[in-house]
C-alpha cells in the first residue's frame, strides 16, 4: 500500500485513496477539465483568427527610395501652375510638398504648409522640423506660436485664410512664393467647406497653390473651379492602381477575439452582423 502524501492537503487533490487505487474524477472535474479544453481551444482558434488577419504586415525590405511617375510630374507642373495632386493614402502626396518645399528653401523663398487638424499640423511641423532644421520652420495654430518669421510656416488652414483677411483689410502680405493645402477635400465639408473655398479665392495669384487630396472624386471638376477664380491653370495629378498601403479592417469583440469586419465577399462578417442585431434587441427591450 503507497503512503498517504501529506504535503497534498485533502483528499481532493490525491490521485490515489488508502488502499492504493486510482481515484475516478468526479463529475465535477470532469466538468472543469472539459472547460479547460474548451477554453485552450477557443484561444487557439482566437490565434489562428488572429494571426489569418495580420499575415504579411510588418515592415518592408528597406530598397532605395525611387519617386513614382506622378511625384516627378507634380513637381515639374508646379514650376508653372498650381497642381491638384490626387492619390491614395500612403503614396507619397507629401514627399511631393516637401521636395518643392526643398527647392523654395534653397533659393530662399518662403512656403505655407496647412492642414485641417491641429494634432495634423503638429505632426508636420515636427516632421518639417526634422527634415529642414527647427530655425527653418514655424507654426501657427489657435494653440501654438511659434517661429512666425521662418521661410516655411506650418499652420491650420484657418489661419492662414485669416491672414488672407488681414491682408485685404490692409494688413502685411502673406509672404509666400507656394501654398500647400493638405486634405483639399475639406472643401466640401458642409461646416468647415467655406474655409477652404475663400482661403483658395483670396491667394494672390503669385502664389503657386500645391492641394493634397486621397478623395477626390470629382478632381478635374475642382480644378476648373480653381482655374475659374483664381485665373492661374491647374494641373491635376493622379496616382493609377491600387491602394499602395492596404488596409484590414478588424472588430475586438467582448470575449477578446479578433474579428475581420469584412468577410471574402466584402460584405459584413455575419457573426459581427449577429452581434449587433442582438445588442439593438436588447437596447429596444431596455427602452
Amino acid at each position: 500500500m503507497r503512503p498517504r502524501d501529506k504535503s497534498r492537503g485533502s483528499s481532493r487533490g490525491r490521485r490515489f485513496d488508502e488502499r492504493g487505487r486510482r481515484r475516478r474524477p468526479t463529475e465535477q472535474q470532469k466538468g472543469a477539465n472539459k472547460s479547460e479544453a474548451f477554453d485552450d481551444s477557443k484561444a487557439l482558434s482566437r490565434l489562428r483568427e488572429a494571426r489569418q488577419l495580420l499575415a504579411g504586415i510588418g515592415s518592408p525590405t528597406p530598397q532605395p527610395f525611387r519617386p513614382d511617375a506622378f511625384q516627378l510630374e507634380a513637381l515639374a507642373a508646379l514650376e508653372f501652375e498650381d497642381v491638384l495632386v490626387t492619390a491614395p493614402t500612403g503614396s507619397g502626396k507629401t514627399w511631393i510638398a516637401r521636395e518643392e518645399i526643398r527647392r523654395l528653401l534653397e533659393a530662399g523663398s518662403r512656403a505655407w504648409y496647412t492642414t485641417p487638424l491641429k494634432a495634423l499640423t503638429n505632426s508636420k511641423y515636427q516632421e518639417f522640423a526634422d527634415e529642414f532644421g527647427p530655425a527653418q520652420v514655424g507654426i501657427l495654430t489657435g494653440d501654438r506660436k511659434e517661429n512666425t518669421d521662418a521661410p516655411l510656416i506650418v499652420g491650420t488652414t484657418e489661419i492662414f485664410r485669416n491672414q488672407l483677411f488681414d491682408s485685404l483689410r490692409g494688413g502685411s502680405d502673406v509672404d509666400a512664393d507656394l501654398v500647400v493645402l493638405d486634405e483639399a477635400h475639406y472643401l466640401a465639408d458642409e461646416d468647415r467647406g467655406h474655409v477652404w473655398e475663400e482661403a483658395i479665392i483670396l491667394t494672390p495669384p503669385r502664389i503657386r497653390l500645391l492641394l493634397l487630396s486621397a478623395t477626390i472624386g470629382n478632381a478635374d471638376q475642382f480644378a476648373g473651379w480653381i482655374e475659374e477664380v483664381r485665373g492661374v491653370r491647374c494641373k491635376v495629378v493622379t496616382r493609377p492602381g491600387a491602394r499602395p498601403v492596404p488596409l484590414r479592417a478588424a472588430m475586438l469583440l467582448p470575449d477578446k477575439r479578433l474579428l475581420p469586419l469584412l468577410n471574402e465577399h466584402g460584405k459584413l462578417n455575419p457573426e459581427i452582423a449577429a452581434l449587433l442585431g442582438s445588442q439593438k434587441e436588447k437596447g429596444k427591450r431596455q427602452r
